[in-house]
Parts: structure tokens; C-alpha cells; sequence
């Protein structure tokens, strides 16, 4: 799961692009995608344009525009992440009313549907039970050597320690997302991150939704702050009054968020710079049109999204064409979909299987649903991607809300050297490394040759004063 829009769309008729490979238009195509839906491409509405114009005086760039914030906030601190706010979300607030209160918190939780706390519950502990799983634990190797003064050990450790201080990104634009907290936030506590601060925008969506702050107490979550885009970017990496600098800033936004992560990198680490959300969609004579279609339309409502059909099977195109008018037509966000789709969808007829896998291989996508009559043979081919849903039964939304793992992925082709956000992500490894004297003099003969090689004479200095005879501060 990516990010969201705030935009709302009339509805359009639908026109998806449908192309056959054998007009040798497809590859060119996914290039086109990738190019676009990735930070490089500067998807604005114009509406956020002109916007651009009214706060800032001039038509900056979106880099630009995240280059002032960010300079902003970590000169001015405080007072720039409030102007912000109520210049960019028109939303007054003060340093007291940034902070979202334990009465808040605690209202917000009492005032929830038992059933949904209920299902809050459920879904952390199916990723408290995944993400333990995966868990990377310390590792030791001992090695013992002889180097003429008898046995000796080498003791080496590979150490794993929690972040001390995190940061989470929550949209919350166009629609609330509990799920991406839990997606977070069960991570980082599953690694042992103690202080997790969580930004989310001061809209009715964010940082005044019930059930993300229902959500929040359920999980112990007491540290959120009602700030969005850059501002909450730049705060939670600089550091302003009433908020700490964090040590790494995880989750997903839009493209000023995504800019922002990307800017701030080197101050903080972060989890990915994350563009609109994608999917390919691998079929055969065996999926079901109204699935495939579903499938489409569900990361397409993220508006943008990309949603990519894939098959060597020619009836699917049509038939797929047909399922995705019909249920835009009665789903309540149908003319954000149909939009997304007409700009960053298509119908792909392939030649056979393998060249299906290589257009797929090439997007690198976030998601990948092999609906076929054997996905696992497919999965054996498969390289690239951020999470793979086998069969017919597996749709992404199992994978953006119940399963267990993170459904924060690498977007815009970094499937191809990224990984989906896990436990491991909140960790940070450090090797410890233990010699005496014997194992020290049996590999003293390499390390000062390959000093004395690269000129280095101290390095081997340190390396010969341990083993003089007799050692160095002892009496003959």
C-alpha cells in the first residue's frame, strides 16, 4: 500500500489502455509507468498546482516546494511546522493542540465498535506472529587458532538492537488508514522500539478520526501528532519544540511526503521513498474475470494506482473490460478508480506465459497476484516484487490488512533491489569481535602484510606491540 490522493474526481467513463504484444507496445508501456509513477514523475493535479502558486508565489516544482519546507522547519522549527499547517491544511493549531491528548485518546476508544477494537486485535496478532518469525537474532562464530603460542579463540558477533526512536507516517488524505499504522507501528514494537511518535494529517481522516485513535490506544500508541506532508517529515527528522528527533521515519504519503523522506535521508534513516501504489495481475484461462477486475480496481481506488493485467489467455481481455464497468459503476470511490485506470491501467495480451513473467519482471511491481491454475511454477521465475498472492483466492487486500506482513513495499521498480518493510527494518546490527594473544599472533602475519601493502605502517604497528617479547608493560 502506498498513497493516497485528496483529490475528488467526477465520474469518467471508462477507457483503459488494452494493447497486444504483438504491436511490440508493451514494454515501452511498463517503462512509461514505472517513469511516472516514481518520484521523477511530478504527478501533481492541477488543482495542487495552482495551489503551489498561492501559498508559495510562484510555480515551484514539488522538489522545490519540499526543499523550502524543509529548510523552513529546521530553521524556524516550531513555528514553521504550525505555518505550515495552517497554510497548506488550514488547520489552526498550537503546540498544545498538536499533540493528540490521553482524553482523546481515550474517548476515541470508549466510542468504538467493540467488534472493530476486536478486529484491531486479530490483525496485531497475526503480524506479531509473522514478524517474530522473521526475526533476525544475534549470531556467534567461534574460531579457534594455533599461532605458535597455543590454541587461541576468536570470538565473533553479529548484534541486533532495536531503534531507540521512531517515526510513522499515516495518510490521511481521502480516507482513513488504521492499517498502515498497524502495518508500522506492530513492526517496530515487535523489534523492541520503545518510542514510536506517529504524524498523521488534521483532517477528518487523520488526526481527528476516531478509529485511527481508537486504533492507536489499542496498541499502546500514546505519541501522535496532527501534522502532515513535508512539515511532519522534516519535524520528525530535525527535531522542534514538542517533538523529538527519531532515529528513522517509516510509512507511506503522497508524493510531498515521498520527497521529503528522500530529502531528509542522511539525518535520519527511512523505510523506502514510496510512490502511488501498483499491481500486476498474472492470468490464465482459469481466473475469474470479476476477480481479476476486483483486483484492478482495488489498488486503482488509491487514485493514483497502477493496475496491470497480464494474459496469454485473449477472452480475459473483454471479459475483464466488461467487469471493470460494471463495479466502478456501483462502488462509491468507482470515479477515482476509472480515472486511475484510464491514466496508469492497461490490458495486456501476452504470447504465452514466460513473456507475461519478463513484462512483469521489468515493472518490478509492488504487488503481484499470479491468479492461475499453478502459481507456484510461476513463483519459481519470479524475482522482482514486493509481495507475491498465489491463486485465485489470495487478493492483495489480504496482504494490505490481515496476513502479516508489512504492507509497506518498494514502489516504482525498486522491487528489483528493495524489500517490503519488516521487524528486521527496526533493528540496527553492530559486529563485536573478541581476540586473545594466541589467536591475535596466528593471523598477525596477514594483517601486516595487507597494511604494509596499502602503505598503512600503524596498522601494523598495532598488530606487532601486542606481541612483543616481552609483551609491552610487562617485566622481563
Amino acid at each position: 500500500m502506498a498513497t493516497d490522493s485528496s483529490a475528488r474526481h467526477r465520474p469518467m467513463t471508462l477507457d483503459i489502455t488494452t494493447i497486444d504484444t504483438r504491436n511490440g507496445e508493451a514494454a515501452a508501456l511498463i517503462d512509461r509507468l514505472r517513469e511516472r509513477l516514481s518520484p521523477r514523475g511530478d504527478i501533481v493535479s492541477d488543482a495542487g498546482r495552482a495551489r503551489t502558486v498561492e501559498i508559495f508565489g510562484e510555480p515551484l516544482s514539488p522538489a522545490q516546494v519540499v526543499d523550502q519546507i524543509c529548510d523552513d522547519v529546521a530553521s524556524r522549527g516550531l513555528e514553521a511546522v504550525l505555518d505550515y499547517t495552517r497554510r497548506l491544511d488550514g488547520v489552526d493549531l498550537t503546540g498544545d493542540t498538536l499533540r493528540v491528548s490521553s482524553e482523546e485518546f481515550q474517548a476515541a476508544h470508549e466510542a468504538a465498535d467493540p467488534e472493530y477494537l476486536s478486529t484491531i486485535g486479530r490483525i496485531r496478532d497475526n503480524i506479531v506472529e509473522f514478524q517474530s518469525r522473521v526475526l533476525t537474532e544475534d549470531v556467534t562464530v567461534l574460531r579457534q587458532r594455533d599461532g605458535g603460542e597455543g590454541q587461541g579463540t576468536v570470538e565473533l558477533t553479529q548484534r541486533y538492537r532495536p531503534l531507540r526512536r521512531v517515526g510513522v507516517c499515516v495518510p490521511g488524505g481521502a480516507a482513513a488508514y488504521p492499517s498502515t499504522l498497524l502495518m508500522t507501528v506492530v513492526p517496530a514494537r515487535t523489534a523492541g522500539v520503545e518510542q514510536i511518535a506517529v504524524v498523521v494529517p488534521p483532517t477528518e481522516f487523520g488526526g481527528y478520526n476516531t478509529d485511527l485513535l481508537a486504533a492507536c490506544h489499542e496498541l499502546g500508541i500514546d505519541e501522535v501528532y496532527r501534522v502532515g506532508g513535508a512539515q511532519a517529515v522534516a519535524a520528525l527528522a530535525y527535531g522542534v519544540t514538542g517533538i523529538e528527533a527519531v532515529d528513522k521515519i517509516v510509512g507511506p504519503g503522497n508524493l510531498f511526503v515521498a520527497l521529503a523522506k528522500q530529502r531528509v535521508f542522511g539525518d535520519v534513516d527511512i523505510d523506502s521513498i514510496a510512490g502511488p501504489s501498483e499491481v500486476v495481475v498474472l492470468a490464465d484461462e482459469t481466473a475469474d474475470p470479476a476477480f481479476l477486475a476486483s483486483d484492478l480496481i482495488s489498488q486503482a481506488e488509491h487514485s493514483p494506482g497502477a493496475s496491470v493485467l497480464l494474459t496469454w489467455h485473449e477472452p480475459l481481455i473483454a471479459a475483464v473490460a466488461a467487469a471493470l464497468a460494471e463495479q466502478l459503476d456501483r462502488l462509491p470511490r468507482g470515479d477515482l478508480a476509472c480515472e486511475s485506470l484510464n491514466q496508469y491501467g492497461a490490458l495486456v495480451r501476452v504470447a504465452d506465459r514466460d513473456e507475461a513473467i519478463a513484462l512483469s519482471e521489468r515493472m518490478a511491481p509492488e504487488h503481484l497476484h499470479i491468479s492461475t491454475a499453478d502459481p507456484t511454477a510461476i513463483l519459481e521465475q519470479v524475482q522482482n516484487a514486493g509481495a507475491i498472492f498465489l491463486g485465485h483466492h489470495t487478493p492483495v487486500a489480504l496482504g494490505d490488512y490481515v496476513a502479516g506482513p508489512s504492507h509497506v513495499l518498494p514502489t516504482g521498480g525498486t522491487a528489483r533491489f528493495a524489500n517490503g518493510l519488516s521487524a528486521n527494518d527496526f533493528l540496527k546490527r553492530s559486529s563485536v569481535i573478541r581476540y586473545d594473544r594466541q589467536s591475535l599472533a596466528a593471523d598477525a602475519a596477514d594483517v601486516c602484510r595487507m597494511a604494509e601493502t596499502e602503505g598503512l605502517t600503524a596498522h601494523a604497528a598495532s598488530i606487532k606491540i601486542r606481541l612483543a617479547d616481552p609483551p609491552a608493560g610487562e617485566s622481563p
